[in-house]
């Protein structure tokens, strides 16, 4: 059955408390870290202790609150708390998005939480806590920065947008090198901050006008998405389409009157207004 609406207020003000407290244990692992301490995945895969550690502090706390509800992790890749990863009542996390920032002693990272039910992302949230910065966002009820409602930028001439793009080694080198020409050579300017949760939580709060990536995981995704949405943005498909919630798939979100323009320079052609 899906949730109701009581269910949700109830996970709605979990989420909230559970992801500020978690970030500022983060927070507190990030000062006190040992410089350097870190492994690789893969190339330019980052793992830190932190990422680990606060990620079984979020799913030890959503199974003793909800122990029925499944958890997807990027650490631990879909284990369960109580149900089945599938779509309904699913807790997706990424304890700490920005692991290369982290890892170098770089304060531009954050704690990445959302919470799907019936193939539909349903709450967000996004902390920033080296700032302080809680975004959040319910599905249908607004985007938020630390309760303050927030919207995404009126621009409108391409030429004066600053738009953000992630890569990975999940992309082809040459086809983000090409997206990026693209960008440029029509006028934008084009940044990295090596978090893409940060990176969507600052186009929905017009901080940035898009955020591009051709492959983005649903841990580091989800959250940002809805709040974009929520917050005015036009965004492209993502959790309607065939495996993503297994495998990733491509990222595009955006003020309004740049979006046609940021979708066709990309090579991105779906969107998702409605």
């Amino acid at each position: 059955m899906p949730i109701l609406p009581h269910e949700l207020e109830a996970r709605a003000e979990f989420l909230k408390d559970m992801i500020h407290r978690t970030g500022l244990k983060a927070r507190h692992l990030f000062e006190t870290r040992t410089p350097g301490l870190y492994t690789l995945k893969g190339h330019q895969d980052f793992l830190t202790e932190a990422d680990t550690f606060i990620e079984q502090e979020i799913k030890a706390a959503i199974a003793q609150h909800f122990p029925s509800d499944a958890f997807m992790g990027e650490e631990s890749s879909g284990e369960q708390c109580g149900g089945q990863v599938n779509g309904n009542a699913t807790w997706i996390v990424d304890p700490i998005d920005g692991t290369a920032n982290y890892a170098r002693g770089i304060p531009h990272f954050c704690v990445c939480i959302a919470f799907i039910d019936r193939g539909k992302t349903q709450l967000g949230a996004i902390f920033n806590p080296c700032t302080e910065e809680l975004y959040f966002t319910q599905r249908g009820k607004g985007a938020y920065k630390n309760a303050e409602a927030i919207q995404v930028a009126a621009t409108r001439d391409f030429t004066t947008a600053t738009i953000e793009m992630g890569w990975s080694t999940r992309t082809a080198l040459q086809t983000y090198l090409n997206a990026q020409a693209a960008l440029l050579s029509h006028g934008a300017n084009v940044r990295r901050g090596a978090s893409g949760a940060l990176a969507l939580a600052w186009v929905a709060e017009g901080r940035i006008d898009g955020y591009l990536e051709h492959h983005m995981h649903p841990w580091d995704s989800l959250a940002g998405l809805l709040l974009v949405r929520e917050a005015g943005g036009v965004t492209r498909p993502y959790l309607s389409l065939s495996g993503t919630l297994s495998t990733g798939g491509a990222v595009l979100a955006a003020a309004p009157h740049i979006a046609d323009s940021l979708t066709h320079y990309s090579q991105l052609e779906e969107l998702d207004i409605a």
